[in-house]
């Protein structure tokens, strides 16, 4: 079931019973104009996907609640595993020391790249215990550390078998790729796309140099 805006401004209620090559199979329930309206539409749908479902008795002696039982709570575990054995496999708890809320904060952004505070949610959403904002907080001056950054790309040249190399990076919008056209600061040869030739301590080489 989806509410979805109409040309008119009304808000449509709509079951999409299928989706399959990009081939929908959707069902109109009908047109709301104010709030009472839509929580009808609503429960006309729902009524209408359980249709011919039976409820299961599950003879606990009194009757329950009518209607779908609600969500306490859900976990993204397949996600948040792999993605943990993914960090586990670069070497980041080891060049961490086991920093439970550098991972969190790591693997939230992968997720949904998000600020820090909105990362918490999320973890919340992911159905990870997460820390506090303050905790959070507290611990940006210890990542901002130059040791810190370089312990983990010490970790990432290892698990690449790096050897002597330099890292280039180029900040290019990815609006610019795919228009072809350039926006401004965007444009080829201006100031916000240069490349910068200071030389930067970096452990994504054994030698310890890298470009910037």
């Amino acid at each position: 079931m989806r509410t979805v805006k109409t040309s008119s401004g009304a808000a449509a209620v709509q079951i999409v019973w299928s989706f399959r090559r990009g081939s929908r199979k959707i069902e109109h329930i009908g047109s709301a104009h104010d709030d009472a309206e839509l929580a009808a539409l609503k429960a006309a749908a729902r009524q209408r996907l359980a249709a011919g479902q039976l409820e299961l008795d599950l003879s606990m002696g009194r009757p329950g609640p009518s209607g779908p039982l609600e969500i306490a709570s859900s976990r993204m575990g397949h996600l948040w595993d792999a993605l943990s054995r993914a960090y586990d496999a670069l070497g980041f708890p080891q060049a961490t020391g086991g920093d439970e809320v550098f991972r969190q904060l790591v693997l939230a952004r992968i997720i949904e790249p998000a600020s820090k505070q909105d990362s918490l949610r999320v973890l919340e959403e992911t159905g990870i215990a997460g820390p506090s904002y303050p905790t959070l907080n507290r611990r940006l001056p210890a990542w901002a550390e130059e040791s810190w950054r370089q312990g983990v790309s010490e970790a990432c040249a290892a698990h690449a078998r790096l050897g002597p190399a330099s890292l280039v990076l180029y900040d290019v919008p990815a609006l610019y790729f795919e228009t072809g056209r350039g926006t401004g600061s965007a444009s080829p040869g201006s100031p916000g796309n240069a490349v910068s030739s200071r030389r930067l301590p970096s452990a994504c080489s054994p030698a310890g140099t890298a470009s910037r």
